[in-house]
C-alpha cells in the first residue's frame, strides 16, 4: 500500500512540475517571431492561457482579437485586390480568418510550445488541437492591441499574412470544386455538367456513394466517391475539372467573356471616353 501511495505522489509531483513549467515558460522567442515586444508581459501570458488552466484565461482576449483580425485582413484585401467586388472580398476574408487558416499561422509560430493548459487538456493533446491554437492566435492579437494599440496589432498581422497572401488566388479561394467546374464551363459558354449516382455500398449508417460527372461536349466522364452524395459529387467535380482543363485548350481555344465581364469592359470604355471628352473640353 505504501508503495502505491509513493507512486501516486511521484505522478502528482511530475504533473505539478509540468504545470509549473508551463506557468513560467520563456516567451522571448515567440515575441521575436511576432515582431512585437510586450510592455505588459502578463497580457501575453493571459493570451496563452486556456480556460482549462485557470479562471484568468484568454477567452475575452480571443473575442477582442477576432474583431481586430477581421478588420486588418479586410483592409489588406481591399488594398491588394482592387478589382474584387464586395461578395468576393467577403469570401476571401472568410477563408483567411477561419479556424484552419489561423491554425496554420499558429503552427508557423510554434504556439503549441507556449500554451498554458489544464492537466486534462495536456493529457488529451490539447496543444495540438486546431481550435485551441486558432483561438490562442486571436487572443494574442487582442493582447497586442491592448498592450501597444491598433497599429501594433496591425503591423504584426500584416507580417503574418503577407506570406499567405502571396500564394492566394482570390478567384478560387473558398470555392468548392463544383463551383469551380461550373465557372470554368460557363467561361467557355458550355452546358453545365450532370451528376448521377452510379452506386452505393456499405451499411445504412456507413454508406459510400459513387457519383459520375459528365461533360458531353468535352467527352469527360469521371467518377468520385464519398461518405455522402454531396461529398461524392465534389470528388467527381474535382476530377472533372482537371480533365476539362486539359481538354478545353484543344477543343475550344480561349475562353469567351461572360455577360458580366462584357458589361464591365463596356463600362470601363465608356468611363474612359467620358474622361477624354472632359479633358479635351
Amino acid at each position: 500500500m505504501c508503495g502505491l501511495t509513493s507512486e501516486i505522489l511521484v505522478v502528482l509531483a511530475a504533473s505539478n512540475k509540468v504545470m509549473n513549467a508551463r506557468a513560467t515558460i520563456e516567451t522571448a522567442p515567440l515575441q521575436a517571431q511576432l515582431g512585437y515586444t510586450f510592455k505588459k508581459l502578463e497580457l501575453l501570458n493571459q493570451a496563452l492561457t486556456h480556460r482549462s488552466h485557470s479562471k484568468k484565461n484568454n477567452e475575452r482576449l480571443e473575442f477582442l482579437g477576432d474583431s481586430i483580425l477581421n478588420c486588418v485582413v479586410a483592409e489588406m484585401l481591399y488594398e491588394r485586390y482592387s478589382d474584387l467586388d464586395e461578395g468576393d472580398l467577403s469570401r476571401v476574408r472568410a477563408n483567411l480568418v477561419k479556424q484552419q487558416a489561423l491554425y496554420e499561422i499558429a503552427q508557423t509560430l510554434s504556439l503549441s510550445d507556449y500554451l498554458r493548459l489544464g492537466e486534462g487538456e495536456l493529457k488529451s493533446g490539447g496543444f495540438r488541437r486546431p481550435s485551441i491554437l486558432a483561438d490562442t492566435l486571436e487572443a494574442v492579437t487582442g493582447a497586442i492591441f491592448l498592450d501597444g494599440g491598433f497599429d501594433a496589432a496591425k503591423t504584426c498581422l500584416r507580417k503574418l499574412y503577407s506570406i499567405i497572401l502571396a500564394h492566394v488566388d482570390p478567384k478560387t479561394l473558398g470555392k468548392d470544386d463544383k463551383t469551380l467546374l461550373q465557372e470554368c464551363l460557363q467561361s467557355y459558354q458550355l452546358p453545365l455538367p450532370t451528376y448521377n449516382v452510379t452506386g452505393t455500398s456499405g451499411a445504412a449508417h456507413n454508406q459510400q456513394f459513387e457519383v459520375e460527372c459528365l461533360i458531353p461536349n468535352l467527352k469527360v466522364a469521371v467518377k468520385g466517391e464519398g461518405a455522402s452524395r454531396r461529398a461524392a459529387e465534389q470528388a467527381a467535380a474535382k476530377l472533372a475539372l482537371i480533365a476539362a482543363q486539359k481538354a478545353l485548350p484543344q477543343e475550344l481555344g480561349k475562353p469567351k467573356k461572360t455577360r458580366s465581364a462584357k458589361k464591365k469592359a463596356a463600362k470601363k470604355v465608356a468611363t474612359e471616353e467620358q474622361l477624354n471628352l472632359k479633358l479635351k473640353g
